[in-house]
Formats: structure tokens, sequence, C-alpha cells
């Protein structure tokens, strides 16, 4: 089963508007998981424009089913997901200023650094990920520099999904086949969506995981989000 992790960052996004509690991100976590969802995803970056540290603490004894922390492993990241210990940190080589993740890691060309934080989230007893182009080349090194699994970045296959979805999604099956060879999880994320998830899952049925927040929060301004979970599940059960 392809498990459904609801990135809650758009959430903190508005509540930050107006620098109270409202909408209550750790509520809307609770709910969420209530109402289906099978983890919960933020990405705490040093500006605090979306999720906080305090959210990151406040968020750690109320999730009930996976939570995943993803972010650039900088000293202070690693500092808080260590002491906080997730069930999954997602690395990611997002420039501080950046403003949503644009690729997946070189991790040929940054094998000794990731290497280190992989061994060092392995002995906190977290599992890691490293979000990545679909290439066979990059699954391999992540694998060998002892990463638990991979995060397939989604964004070439939603941008080319109506022009030709056979041939956007190729790429993700090749990629995904050697992540499977060689015994690594899979997920995957970034601008999936109603439209695109169910063939992209038909496709990859393997995946252990999406991480899907954008689309998610902006459907739920429409669906209400008990509503937008279940047809995010349903994608997920859909065979295309």
């Amino acid at each position: 089963m392809t498990r459904l992790s609801v990135n809650i960052n758009k959430v903190a996004t508005l509540r930050n508007a107006r620098g109270e509690n409202v909408p209550d991100v750790v509520k809307f976590a609770r709910d969420c998981e209530s109402l289906g969802a099978q983890g919960i995803t933020v990405h705490p970056r040093p500006d605090e424009r979306h999720i906080t540290r305090a959210d990151v603490y406040a968020l750690r004894p109320v999730v009930t089913t996976e939570f995943n922390i993803e972010g650039y492993p900088s000293e202070d990241f690693m500092r808080l997901v260590c002491e906080v210990r997730p069930a999954q940190v997602t690395l990611v080589p997002d420039a501080p200023s950046a403003l949503t993740s644009s690729a997946g890691w070189d991790v040929v060309a940054n094998a000794d650094f990731l290497r280190e934080i992989c061994s060092r989230l392995a002995a906190a007893g977290i599992r890691s990920s490293i979000f990545v182009d679909a290439d066979p080349v990059q699954v391999r090194k992540a694998a060998e520099i002892g990463a638990n699994r991979v995060e397939l970045y989604t964004k070439p296959y939603a941008d080319n999904y109506f022009n030709n979805r056979e041939e956007a999604v190729k790429p993700f099956v090749e990629a995904s086949a050697e992540a499977l060879r060689l015994g690594m999880g899979l997920n995957a994320g970034h601008d999936l969506n109603l439209d695109n998830l169910a063939y992209f899952h038909s496709r990859l049925p393997l995946l252990d995981e999406v991480s899907i927040g954008h689309a998610l929060i902006s459907d739920a301004l429409y669906l209400g989000i008990g509503e937008t979970i279940r047809q995010y599940l349903a994608a997920l059960a859909t065979e295309q």
C-alpha cells in the first residue's frame, strides 16, 4: 500500500499571515490523520516562513502516523531532527532562500557529504530518504552511500503529463525499477495532484509513500479536507 503523507506547510503559511494560531497546525495534522492520511510531512526552513521549529516540537508527540521532516541538512537542521527523531528525514538540496524544491540532489557530486548525513541519521534511528531526479545513476549512488530510500522529484512528470503521459512517466518507471532492484524504499513528490496521481501510481505501484502539500491544500479550499483526502486515497487505489 502506498501511504499518503500530507505536507502541511501551506497551512502554516496561512496561519503566519496573521501571526496568531488560526488555522491551528497541530489540530490540522491530527484531523488529517483522523480522516485517513497515513503520514504528516513538514519542511521547516531557516527563516520559518511557514513551519517553525516550535511547530516541529509540538507535532512530534501528536503525530501518530509517520512523521516526515524535509530539509537541507545544515547543522541546525540536523540538531533539530536528531533531537525530535521523526520516522523519516527527507534530504533536499534547497538553498535557504529557495521558494520550493526545484531539483534533486546530485548524489554523485555530494556523495561524501550525504554519506556522513545518512550515517548520522542511522545512528539516531531515523530513516533517511534522498530527494533525487528520476535518474538510475543517482539512485544507485544513493544506495551506495547508505540512504534507506529515495524520493523521486516528480515535477517533470507533472509538467509533461498532459502532453504525453506515457513518455512523462517512463524515466520514473526506470528509476523506480533501479531502486527496487537495490532494495531501497521508494517515495515520490512534487506537483502530484488529482489529475496525475492515479496514472503515476498505476505505473509505479510499489511506491512506499507520496508526499503532497500544495495541490492537496488547494483542493481542500473547494472540497473540504475530508473529501480531499478521500479523493487522494482513492487515486492511490485506482488502476488505470
